[in-house]
């Protein structure tokens, strides 16, 4: 029996087909994905493309597959790209669930978002998978509302046909982000693209250490559960500091209160857009950064062993992924010393 996995040429994805090709599991995967690719080729796994929100390709994708890790989605931060997010993540996990109870599927291991839950207006609350979402906030948002509405789309096409676990991780750092959809603002940092230091703060995680716990996710997550993955919760002010003294590239000085710096952003994001141009950051980013996405993966760690790696490893290699990749090759001049310099802590 086979093992399918959506969304695995996404940064998430990329990394937990490494991870079971690692433990010799290349013979049972099959990958579902928009287009094929020479890089999966290689690996010796199977691939099928198609659309996930297509049933036709879905139910051809599941023929002899007893379990499933869905990862496939559409991060953007752009209030028009709401009706995409929509389609991808509720129409498409309607779709994929709904055919994995026709076609006999066990186990279904779905990545949402900790920002389902664990977002509060307050540094100290610490929300946990019993939390009630916070509809207020998330539903300004058209990637968080969309990833809420998908977990109930989930657990409504599974029902007792599909055992269905969700796992909840945080901001995903670490290196592999080709497409930007996780690591952007750390580039932005690097590009001197930000200019003020928001009040809130962020709780991110390492791409490595979430794919490594998916298949503990699989194998013993309790069916119906949600397990937050989260590594450590800083406030900007020390995310961008701790940036700072890895990469000697000063950080931002201004650090504004109240909702001026919202509205602001949301008249540059207009001006930006009548001229027929992207806004260098979205108005929603801004927002959205003063507030407090911080929680506690112990659920996780107790039931699925899952353990995040030091902060500075996590964010050393972000730094050298990105410099490599996207900001031309003199920049890696980071080396081993800048790695010890910076010290341990999460």
């Amino acid at each position: 029996m086979k093992t399918l996995i959506t969304g695995a040429t996404g940064f998430l994805g990329t990394h937990l087909v490494g991870e079971l090709c690692a433990r010799g599991r290349a013979g049972d995967i099959r990958i579902f994905a928009q287009t094929s690719s020479p890089r999966l080729a290689a690996l010796g796994v199977e691939v099928t493309t198609g659309n996930v929100t297509s049933s036709t390709d879905v139910a051809r994708a599941l023929v002899g597959v007893s379990h499933v890790y869905h990862l496939a989605g559409f991060v953007s931060r752009k209030p028009a790209d709401g009706h995409k997010m929509y389609a991808v993540h509720v129409d498409g996990t309607r779709v994929l669930c709904e055919a994995a109870a026709a076609a006999g599927v066990k186990r279904v291991v779905m990545a949402s978002t900790s920002g389902t839950v664990a977002v509060s207006r307050r540094a100290d609350d610490m929300p946990d998978e019993t939390s009630q979402a916070p509809v207020d906030l998330i539903g300004r948002w058209p990637y968080y509302a969309s990833k809420l509405y998908q977990e109930e789309a989930a657990r409504r096409a599974c029902g007792d046909a599909v055992e269905l676990v969700t796992v909840n991780p945080s901001l995903l750092l670490g290196p592999g982000d080709d497409r930007l959809s996780s690591t952007r603002d750390v580039l932005m940092f690097l590009a001197r693209d930000i200019q003020l230091t928001p009040p809130g703060g962020l709780n991110f995680v390492d791409a490595r250490d979430v794919a490594a716990v998916l298949p503990m996710a699989m194998e013993r997550g309790r069916a119906g559960e949600r397990y937050l993955l989260g590594g450590h919760n800083w406030t900007f002010e020390e995310f961008f500091g701790r940036l700072e003294r890895l990469t000697k590239i000063a950080g931002p000085r201004l650090k504004p209160s109240g909702k001026w710096p919202v509205i602001a952003a949301r008249a540059q994001a207009a001006v930006y857009r009548r001229l027929g141009r992207t806004p260098p950051i979205e108005a929603a980013s801004v927002e959205m950064a003063q507030y407090f996405w911080y929680f506690d993966s112990k659920k996780a760690v107790s039931e699925l062993g899952f353990m995040a790696r030091d902060a500075t490893d996590t964010l050393f290699d972000t730094v050298a992924y990105l410099r490599e990749h996207f900001l031309g090759h003199e920049a890696l001049q980071v080396g081993a010393a800048r790695r010890q310099s910076e010290g341990g802590g999460g």
